[in-house]
């Protein structure tokens, strides 16, 4: 009995690493080093998600985190390319302003807000941190949050 030939599922989204960190744990033995990665997946139609992961090394990190953040999408409406209206959200010391665009106006946005709202589709927007912290993580997750407020 021959079974047919099944080709691997592709995936829809696209990874992108955002941070990657050497953490450490400091025990009565000494100091016990490991990986921390955050990364962002997104399908550039609308989803989005952040994972952040730990390992031993590099590559173990990066696979968590990638795991996690396709347990983590969210879904948001876009309009032309850019978000429907302005939002403002605060995630810890993080504080983001997204503001919509016109169509050919592009994607000014710099650092980790860039990374998200590219990965979840945005073409035109504005968009800046007037938090105070320059952490990646805090302002993708604040982006997130922003995200999140989005009214259809």
């Amino acid at each position: 009995m021959n079974r047919p030939f099944r080709s691997p599922k592709k995936d829809e989204f696209s990874e992108q690493v955002l941070d990657i960190r050497r953490v450490t744990r400091v025990t009565a033995g000494g100091k016990r080093f490991r990986f921390r990665a955050t990364v962002v997946v997104g399908n550039n139609k609308g989803k989005v998600g952040i994972g952040i992961g730990k390992g031993p090394d590099v590559q173990s990190a990066i696979s968590k985190a990638k795991a996690r953040a396709k347990n983590n999408v969210i879904e948001i409406k876009l309009k032309n390319g850019t978000i429907p209206h302005e939002v403002e959200a605060k995630f810890s010391a993080a504080n983001v302003l997204i503001k919509p665009a016109a169509p050919g106006h592009g994607l000014m946005a710099g650092g980790s807000l860039r990374v998200v709202l590219s990965s979840v589709g945005v073409r035109d927007a504005t968009a800046k941190c007037i938090g105070r912290t320059k952490n990646k993580l805090t302002n993708a997750l604040a982006t997130i949050e922003a995200l999140k407020k989005i009214k259809t």
